[in-house]
């Protein structure tokens, strides 16, 4: 079929009410356009088929399939490009409604957005010398063709097993590429690398090899790996608690060779990056917001007697009369609403070289949606009781996946917490005497 006809169909589809009323959130009509193709294709394609990815930890190829027929792929793409041309917020809200109905779309579509993302619209924002920049638009129009024409898919592989925080102070990677004639060399290995298997493209964080100063990751470079590339391994298994469909196994590089124009980001500008545009890290958390409306409306309709083939006796109306449960509900909306709030606002700060105040309310943004999804699918299971646990429907699945945030780096929640507190207490370089 194609995606012609993809689109009249998917115009057909009702739509769950937005995790954003465009009125209320004063969205733009694009911003709203792409959350509403995201509510559509969640109803009618993605929701369906997620707990067959969880079940057999399958990655969602269909769904990717439908992505690329609505241009999805290229969401953050400039239109010049021939993508979307969306920026941070709007992109941030049509993954949480993706999050609704399937998290391990939402969340490896992440991965690949932000490969476009970072080297788009996030790198226009840094600093670089004018032949450094036009050498930049030249690379990423290469990458963004393979999107736009091909369909091919970018992973973000960056975990290799440290503690991370964003920032310069912790070990450099250990994943390194070497200056060789023509390209680089790469030696190293990441784990939890989700779309192992499926990317056509592994975009690592790696460090250089036999350079003059020590490893640090203020000297990071960005580079696309080719997933058939000579000396590139997927090892290992998975099968983990949650977030089951991403498929994060893990990468060996043994004496990779990629050209130049494999650079996704200059040596030094990834860090410049983390440091001058921080929200980029809060982009993993849509997806777990978008889990945090769906646990709550799937409370809301259980309890109501609306979930296909639950109760023959119509038991849900009984139960929506119970004050136990209409307090739980009560705190749940509130849970979601105070979640809503704060990150929205803090996508919405989303912006170079921001405020002190800008960045803590991020890092609280990330926390409170980390954590207050788990909060809220446990609450949700236990208003809805035993049958909820089942696996025939959704809320077990919710629940496991929800637990999965909290650990995501490089803002753990830990890291939240920490850098919470101690830059709430200390400006940039004070110490105690």
């Amino acid at each position: 079929m194609n995606a012609d006809a993809l689109t009249l169909d998917i115009d057909t589809i009702d739509t769950d009410a937005p995790l954003f009323d465009p009125a209320a959130f004063a969205l733009g009509d694009e911003e709203a356009r792409l959350n509403a193709l995201a509510r559509r294709l969640g109803r009618s394609r993605f929701a369906p088929r997620a707990a067959a990815y969880d079940r057999d930890a399958r990655f969602p190829t269909e769904n990717y399939a439908d992505l690329g027929a609505h241009g999805l792929l290229g969401i953050c793409i400039p239109k010049a490009e021939g993508g979307l041309g969306a920026g941070f917020r709007a992109y941030c809200t049509t993954a949480a409604e993706i999050g609704r109905y399937c998290a391990a779309t939402a969340l490896t579509w992440n991965m690949h957005t932000c490969t476009c993302l970072w080297t788009g619209a996030l790198a226009d924002d840094l600093d670089m010398a004018h032949d450094a920049r036009e050498q930049h638009r030249r690379r990423r129009a290469l990458h963004y063709r393979r999107v736009v024409a091909r369909g091919a898919l970018y992973a973000q592989p960056f975990s290799e097993g440290a503690t991370y925080d964003g920032t310069a102070r912790m070990t450099p990677f250990s994943t390194v590429a070497e200056r060789v004639a023509g390209g680089w060399r790469i030696n190293g290995r990441k784990i939890f690398a989700s779309l192992a298997g499926a990317a056509d493209y592994y975009g690592i964080l790696c460090g250089e090899a036999g350079s003059d100063e020590p490893p640090s990751r203020r000297d990071a470079m960005y580079l696309a790996v080719p997933a058939d590339a000579p000396g590139v391994e997927v090892v290992g298994e998975w099968d983990p608690l949650g977030m089951r469909g991403t498929v994060s196994r893990t990468l060996l590089f043994k004496d990779v060779f990629v050209d130049d124009d494999a650079t996704l980001m200059p040596r030094g500008l990834y860090f410049q990056a983390s440091t001058r545009w921080p929200h980029m890290f809060l982009a993993l958390s849509p997806t777990y917001l978008g889990i945090a409306q769906a646990a709550f409306d799937f409370t809301v309709r259980y309890l109501r007697g609306e979930i296909a083939g639950q109760n023959s006796g119509g038991g849900g109306d009984k139960r929506r009369q119970s004050a136990q449960k209409q307090l739980a509900v009560a705190q749940m909306f509130i849970m979601l609403q105070q979640m809503k709030a704060l990150w929205f606002q803090a996508v919405s700060e989303a912006r170079v070289d921001p405020t002190k105040e800008q960045v803590l309310r991020a890092l609280a943004a990330q926390y409170t949606v980390m954590e207050g999804a788990n909060d809220l699918a446990q609450l949700a299971l236990r208003t809805c009781g035993g049958r909820s646990l089942l696996k025939s429907l959704p809320l077990e699945r919710l629940y496991r996946d929800s637990r999965c945030g909290s650990v995501m780096i490089p803002w753990t929640a830990e890291t939240c917490l920490d850098r919470l507190g101690r830059e709430s207490l200390y400006e940039a370089g004070e110490k105690d005497d």
